[in-house]
């Protein structure tokens, strides 16, 4: 196609826009509705990434020790834990530690405090608390670790229990949790898809139907086919970026109230400070996501008034 044709198709595109008034105002405010939809969307996909990034990141196993293992047989253990490809991170925390800890959770405990002072010594074990990867590694660590204990330099065995079997059940519901997560999460998008592609196609073929006298009349005078979907696809794109030009200004003032007043419901999960960092990741979406649809549903649209 040449550029004169290229720019002709271009220039009829956008006055069709123009003159389009009412009908390509409707058309714009049906995409916009579809593209917020859109970065709805993908807030809620970021909202649950979050979410279970930091469920699972409070869910670990704990591997105690007997309290005359020493401290660098304890590290050893840590070190080989560490090198396992499932492992993200091993913490060590110590006798006098863990025992620290447990004064500072009971301090207005004044029963089990005294309880514990009357034993004379620290009856808490040293230990390592493992995360995973993911929930469903867990299983595979503790079969390393029963398969090969830990030894001391005496030969016997320093790991007193882990405390795999109290949270099994946990750790089995938040990795189901997570797949149902993503399975539901995609099920949902693809059905706003659908119906987002379907929205912006009735609306577009509404727009496309009061000009159906004149692609007739280019018919007659022998216009290709591209020439006469040209125009028609120039308006859908035009309507797609309007569209999403609106929504990205929209979003702003939205995320940015939204953000102060849901940030502590959602675990610390800021949606305006997620629009500010991911803006150009947003921008690209949404933009693309109206060019496509736009030009897409100009297409279909069209189609039965090419037909011979």
């Amino acid at each position: 196609m040449k550029w004169t044709t290229i720019k002709r198709v271009l220039t009829s595109g956008s006055k069709s826009f123009i003159r389009g008034g009412a009908v390509s105002a409707a058309t714009v405010l049906i995409m916009t509705v579809t593209l917020t939809i859109i970065s709805a969307l993908i807030f809620l996909s970021a909202l649950l990434s979050f979410t279970l990034t930091s469920i699972k990141e409070k869910v670990d196993v704990s591997v105690y020790f007997v309290t005359t293992a020493s401290e660098q047989d304890i590290l050893a253990v840590k070190d080989t834990i560490q090198k396992l490809p499932q492992v993200v991170s091993v913490s060590y925390t110590s006798a006098d530690a863990a025992l620290v800890a447990f004064r500072a959770r009971h301090a207005t405990d004044q029963l089990t405090l005294q309880a514990l002072n009357e034993l004379g010594g620290n009856p808490l074990d040293a230990s390592l608390e493992v995360l995973a990867k993911d929930p469903s590694e867990y299983a595979s660590i503790v079969n390393f670790l029963e398969a090969s204990p830990a030894l001391s330099s005496s030969g016997t065995s320093i790991i007193d229990r882990i405390n795999y079997a109290q949270n099994k059940d946990v750790i089995n519901r938040l990795s189901l949790a997570i797949n149902a997560t993503r399975d539901v999460g995609f099920a949902v998008v693809l059905l706003f898809a659908i119906a987002s592609i379907l929205i912006a196609f009735a609306t577009i073929r509404l727009a496309i139907y009061t000009s159906k006298d004149e692609i007739a009349v280019m018919r007659l005078v022998g216009a290709s086919n591209a020439y006469i979907q040209g125009p028609f696809i120039v308006d859908g794109v035009i309507t797609g970026i309007t569209a999403a030009f609106i929504v990205l200004l929209l979003l702003w003032p939205t995320v940015w109230y939204a953000g102060m007043k849901t940030a502590s419901w959602f675990g610390g999960f800021n949606i305006s400070s997620y629009y500010a960092s991911h803006f150009t990741y947003i921008f690209l979406i949404l933009m693309t996501s109206g060019i496509v649809l736009g030009s897409l549903a100009s297409v279909f649209a069209i189609r039965r008034y090419l037909k011979a």
